[in-house]
């Protein structure tokens, strides 16, 4: 017979998982009858946290979980090299795991952590995670979770990011700034938090200065790869309806839209702005040199820890947990590729 899961205690109740996880634990900010009718459905429906993994729970193992979308990837590196400095100064060891952009192997990866006895996890979401069951199971054993840069907004624990939607903004009002009337955007995945608000940031920009938004205009990045950069700048070279200046998701992207637009005699910033995001390191070498916005990778690496860390003790001491939400600030580093 299989185990019941915190979902169906929800479907029992028609109540969402957060609450039932919450519930479980007695979270001040869920009502008391609420909590009593999860408690006595959770028992009526036989529930059990993954006893084996409570067990493991009992003893300190001095290690972290680390589950990032992807390991060759400049932004994730750098959040990686942040954690782990941060993570030895403190005595900690930790185990570094990619879910390859895929929900079912980001499930795996939680699964595995908690076999292994670790202390808390640190989790980057995969662009097509939209559904958290795996991550309440996690904290329905009271093993701490703080989500960074890829989050779900509806799940209950700290979170590390920047504001996206501002950082959309400022790129696309930097475009406008250098005289760009009709900007393009070329976004990330649809499901993608991250993706999902430098969207309404470009959006909102537009709107703010009385340009037109063309959906047309807009490109959907299925990967953020050299090559997506390459075909989406081959689309708009087809369809390119006067436009002079392109927001791009993400740095790679961007240099392979510059590579295509050059080799089909396209001068930038002459004809074409361009500005990218993450300020990797390509973006300075490329020529010409690519306008981006900093993003604080290496720095968010080590506060997400020494947040994770810092719940860690008040768990050990049996202090309550307050929840926050820390927003790092982004930077428009201004280069050659939109500067006439």
């Amino acid at each position: 017979m299989s185990r019941t899961t915190l979902q169906q205690i929800a479907l029992s109740l028609d109540i969402s998982v957060t609450t039932v996880s919450k519930a479980l634990r007695s979270y001040p900010d869920v009502s008391k009858k609420t909590i009593e009718k999860v408690k006595a459905a959770a028992e009526l429906l036989n529930y059990k946290p993954n006893t084996f993994a409570v067990n493991l729970r009992t003893q300190e193992s001095k290690t972290i979980g680390l589950v990032i979308p992807e390991i060759v990837h400049q932004f994730f590196s750098s959040v990686v090299k942040g954690v782990i400095e941060e993570a030895e100064k403190n005595g900690y060891t930790v185990i570094v795991l990619q879910s390859s952009q895929n929900t079912e192997i980001e499930k795996k990866r939680i699964e595995f952590l908690i076999n292994k006895q670790v202390d808390g996890i640190l989790i980057a979401l995969a662009d097509d995670t939209v559904e958290y069951y795996h991550l309440f199971e996690a904290q329905a054993i009271d093993l701490p979770i703080v989500m960074f840069d890829k989050i779900g907004k509806t799940v209950p624990c700290s979170k590390v990011i920047i504001d996206d939607l501002r950082a959309g903004y400022e790129a696309t009002k930097h475009l406008i700034d250098c005289g760009c009337t009709k900007i393009a955007h070329f976004r990330g995945p649809l499901t993608s938090q991250n993706s999902i608000d430098r969207y309404h940031g470009y959006k909102k920009a537009l709107e703010e200065y009385n340009l037109e938004f063309d959906e047309s205009n807009v490109y959907h990045c299925k990967e953020m790869s050299f090559e997506i950069g390459k075909e989406n700048a081959r689309k708009l070279l087809n369809h390119r309806n006067g436009v002079d200046g392109i927001f791009v998701n993400t740095d790679m992207i961007a240099v392979g839209a510059i590579t295509e637009l050059k080799e089909h005699g396209i001068n930038i910033p002459e004809d074409i702005r361009i500005i990218g995001f993450g300020n990797w390191f390509l973006s300075s070498v490329i020529t010409p040199s690519l306008s981006t916005v900093e993003q604080p990778s290496y720095t968010m690496g080590k506060i997400a820890f020494n947040t994770l860390f810092s719940e860690l003790n008040k768990h050990k001491e049996n202090q309550h947990v307050e929840h926050e939400t820390i927003i790092l600030p982004t930077e428009i580093i201004a280069r050659e590729s939109t500067l006439a």
